[in-house]
């Protein structure tokens, strides 16, 4: 699970000229701000209107995500990017807005097992059954609609000609928050997993790492490195002292692959091309996991990124004979000489 803020998209649904949509819209953001600081979600406002979407106009089913319009693949991309959502709706003859359903009708995948909390307004039933019938779309995209809700009715809320609506109105949209924000993390893994390629364990799956996801790099270096300073007699070893910012700082240059389970990175690897050669380092299993195939599977992954290049290089510790042994079986041969750090460079040619 990735360390980055929660990025949660506050859908504004009515297009209508000087709609009551953009005030609520401020009013929630604004009286969130505080929680989403504490909590780690950055709150973005979208107008739907903003979005100039026509009516559906895809010839292929959302499901494919074969998008032949710019605005759907800015649509497709805006959402994909978000871990959850707030809708910000009003209630048009008992039902939703159009917007919202189209918006909606237009994706598939980029909703799915992500949170969704709602914000109504109306007159009698303050935007309820607007609710009630977008939660029939929204389930079967597979979005998780909260238990929590915020619903104004017009009349209240407004005070002396400006939207002010009462305290437990906020205490309501800030308890939303911290249920979608629970809620987001929880399904994170689920998230990674429908995108991500399957590991070699139950449940396991392999992604990019990216620099957000130092923090777990870090500690695994650090769990993983401290048996081959023992081995090697040395704590010289680059993997034992990097802080996070250094880790973030690799995982930038460096094409790295994590294998995860749930929330935890249970082994990793990394690659970079340097003319015609393919430079493989860092693969590194969780202790408790070794002897169960996941170090040759990792290796494996890294070698695929080897097209085009004629050898592949990679480093171990000159005494760290587990490594060795398996590197060794998989078609690497030593080179003479040891480095002076105390570790051992070895090759795999991959032209005839």
């Amino acid at each position: 699970m990735s360390m980055k803020p929660l990025q949660v998209l506050v859908l504004i649904c009515s297009t209508r000229p000087n709609a009551l949509g953009p005030t609520v819209g401020t009013w929630l953001t604004k009286t969130l701000a505080p929680s989403a600081h504490a909590l780690g979600v950055d709150l973005v406002p979208v107008a739907l209107g903003d979005l100039n979407l026509p009516f559906l106009d895809e010839e292929e089913h959302p499901a494919r995500g074969v998008y032949q319009h710019e605005h759907t693949r800015r649509w497709s991309e805006t959402v994909a990017a978000a871990d959850g959502f707030i809708v910000v709706t009003p209630e048009y003859n008992y039902g939703m807005p159009a917007t919202l359903k189209n918006a909606l009708d237009y994706l598939s995948a980029e909703w799915a097992w992500k949170p969704l909390g709602f914000v109504s307004y109306g007159n009698t039933s303050a935007g309820t059954r607007a609710v009630q019938h977008a939660k029939q779309v929204t389930s079967t995209l597979r979005l998780i609609s909260l238990g929590s809700t915020v619903a104004l009715r017009i009349a209240d809320a407004q005070q002396h000609d400006s939207f002010q609506p009462a305290d437990h109105h906020a205490q309501a949209a800030m308890g939303m928050l911290e249920e979608l924000a629970r809620l987001a993390h929880a399904l994170a893994p689920v998230r990674e997993h429908d995108r991500a390629t399957p590991g070699p364990v139950p449940g396991s799956y392999a992604k990019r790492l990216h620099p957000d996801d130092a923090p777990h790099v870090t500690v695994l270096q650090r769990c993983c490195w401290v048996d081959e300073a023992i081995a090697n007699d040395t704590l010289r070893l680059p993997a034992l002292h990097e802080t996070p910012a250094q880790v973030q700082q690799w995982l930038t240059d460096w094409h790295a692959t994590g294998l995860w389970h749930t929330e935890r990175l249970l082994g990793m690897v990394r690659t970079i091309r340097r003319a015609s050669t393919l430079h493989i380092g860092r693969l590194a299993v969780a202790p408790d996991l070794r002897g169960q195939g996941l170090g040759r599977w990792l290796l494996h992954t890294a070698e695929a990124r080897s097209q085009g290049c004629d050898r592949i290089l990679l480093t171990t510790g000159t005494h760290s004979t587990h490594n060795l042994a398996l590197y060794q079986q998989q078609g690497y041969i030593p080179l003479p000489a040891a480095n002076d750090d105390g570790q051992v460079s070895l090759r795999k040619d991959l032209t005839s």
